[in-house]
């Protein structure tokens, strides 16, 4: 209080003079009466005691010519104690048996509700503007992760809140950067955007797939949160794919981007054909452009990037490599009912082969040769497969040509190709009708792809659960049963190729949320167990994970 006395003795000392007119005095008494009138209004507020601006209230209802005796008395006859009665409140509940994290979190979550609803903006800002600096609670809070979770959330829904801005470049400074991927609020600031994209970058290299998977939904979320924070992570992370160790999995993070940009109907097209070098090719772009923009193919495109890839010196392989545009030909070549012009389809293949194939070694920036010993291989072998697929025989049909099929599935491209194939083939409601095998041709050729090729382990369990999760409510329920089996049978088989953790996580998540019969679950295991080779590792297995359940039913 020394400070108020001081200020109250110099605004006595300074008082009047006799050298101001009347009119200025009655000027200048208005003025004080008028601030502490201002000032009473804020003392007769509930608990006013306990707001970050009592003092400099204080101190200017004093200036002002207020009363000392008036301020404690406002101030006491409003002090309700509300915070304190909240520690009250807590400390019985915990006296009482109640665990202190539990009272904690109730206080914690009421208080972080009650904020949410009544925050204002306008107030929030306010603080600094008084203050002049950062208040010394709010560093005490960001240490916490309740009351930084509070301040993500209230960054989400006032994305102009200076205040709020402010406290997310805290919690960036503070290192907690890893925490705000989801928060709008950081893609305004370059420098907290700059070191969030390099956190989740490094999280998701350390982490491997399953990171990638967890973390890709926010990641893609918060750089496509504009064009502008998605042009400068693409341009950053096209640097760094350069690099030769980690380069692929940046690249790769880079079409994952690209896929969420245009989902979110983002054109994004000229960075991508930017960033491929395209600029050097004005024809090759202009075709790239116009497909990838429409999202649909065009034989009159097509024939420009065929010409162009057919001379002795062709654009850059990376240029067709876009995952939007290989998935378009893929489709055009694969998918049942596809019409492409039979003049066209040779031309169609080759553009694909070449992407899937063809293999460039650049030095200093420049291409020195080009690798074409695949492409003609490839070619043919997808020539033939893919007259295969389009003749769209049944599996007794296609028995004749099992050979043919095997023996060129072994090419990563047309593995995929078939496998997009088999899921157009099987999601079509009369197929299952019309198919009397207990175990369609069409799936064992999934087998055979998962042999082959780890990188389509996901894909193909992904169709797998869709045919095993569909009704089939048009046929006999003892059919149904075996079909489903059949499709367990190629979870097995996926299981033995190594890719075990995702096939039983969905196997314990069927049993969990108990919506599959316990017969297929028993079958799983029957089947399983018979696979293993160590009897230790698949009683292990089977009994942390199924056994107990089932023989509780």
């Amino acid at each position: 209080m020394d400070d108020y006395e001081d200020d109250e003795e110099n605004m006595w000392e300074g008082g009047h003079d006799g050298g101001d007119s009347p009119e200025e005095d009655e000027e200048d008494e208005e003025e004080k009466l008028a601030a502490q009138q201002e000032c009473l209004e804020l003392f007769s507020c509930k608990d006013y005691i306990m707001e970050p601006g009592v003092f400099s209230t204080l101190k200017r209802f004093l200036q002002a010519g207020g009363s000392p005796e008036k301020v404690v008395e406002m101030l006491s006859d409003n002090y309700t104690a509300v915070a304190q009665t909240v520690n009250l409140l807590a400390e019985w509940l915990i006296q009482a048996g109640v665990d202190i994290k539990i009272v904690q979190e109730m206080v914690e979550n009421h208080l972080k509700t009650m904020i949410m609803k009544h925050f204002d903006p306008k107030k929030a800002d306010s603080i600094f503007t008084d203050e002049g600096e950062t208040p010394s609670w709010l560093a005490e809070m960001i240490e916490f992760p309740t009351w930084r979770e509070l301040f993500y959330k209230l960054a989400e829904e006032y994305p102009d809140c200076l205040m709020l801005n402010f406290t997310v470049k805290l919690i960036s400074d503070a290192g907690y950067q890893g925490e705000i991927t989801s928060v709008s609020t950081a893609c305004h600031q370059i420098e907290v955007f700059s070191r969030v994209l390099r956190t989740s970058i490094t999280g998701m290299l350390e982490g491997g797939e399953e990171t990638i998977t967890k973390n890709l939904p926010e990641f893609t979320k918060m750089v496509c949160h504009g064009e502008h924070t998605y042009l400068y992570s693409q341009v950053l992370m096209h640097i760094l794919a350069q690099e030769i160790k980690g380069g692929s999995n940046i690249r790769r993070l880079c079409q994952e981007l690209q896929k969420s940009a245009q989902a979110r109907e983002m054109d994004v097209t000229p960075i991508t054909l930017a960033l491929s070098g395209a600029a050097a090719y004005p024809r090759a772009c202009q075709a790239l452009s116009s497909m990838l923009s429409r999202n649909a193919l065009n034989p009159a495109d097509i024939t420009i990037l065929y010409k162009m890839y057919m001379e002795m010196n062709p654009p850059p392989v990376d240029l067709i490599r876009v995952p939007t545009f290989l998935e378009l030909l893929i489709d055009a070549l694969f998918k049942p009912l596809s019409r492409v012009n039979p003049e066209h389809k040779p031309k169609y293949i080759f553009v694909l082969s070449y992407a899937a194939s063809v293999t460039e070694v650049y030095k200093k920036g420049q291409r020195k040769s080009i690798n074409k010993d695949e492409l003609k291989p490839t070619t043919q072998a997808l020539e033939r497969v893919q007259s295969l697929c389009a003749e769209n025989k049944s599996s007794s049909e296609l028995i004749s040509d099992i050979n043919t099929l095997f023996l060129n599935i072994k090419f990563p491209v047309i593995a995929f190709g078939v496998l997009r194939w088999v899921d157009y083939t099987v999601s079509d409601s009369s197929y299952f009708k019309l198919n009397t095998d207990q175990t369609p041709l069409h799936l064992v050729l999934i087998d055979e792809i998962v042999t082959n090729h780890v990188l389509l382990h996901q894909p193909a369990l992904d169709l797998f659960v869709r045919v095993f999760e569909s009704s089939f409510e048009d046929l006999e329920v003892l059919f149904r049963l075996e079909l489903k089996k059949a499709v367990l049978d190629r979870m097995v088989h996926l299981f033995s190729r190594g890719f075990v953790i995702p096939v039983v996580t969905y196997i314990k998540n069927c049993l969990d949320k108990q919506d599959t019969d316990i017969s297929l679950i028993r079958h799983f295991v029957t089947e399983f167990t018979s696979f293993a080779s160590s009897p230790f590792y698949a009683g292990h297995v089977t009994c942390a994970y199924w056994c107990t359940p089932i023989s509780d039913k």
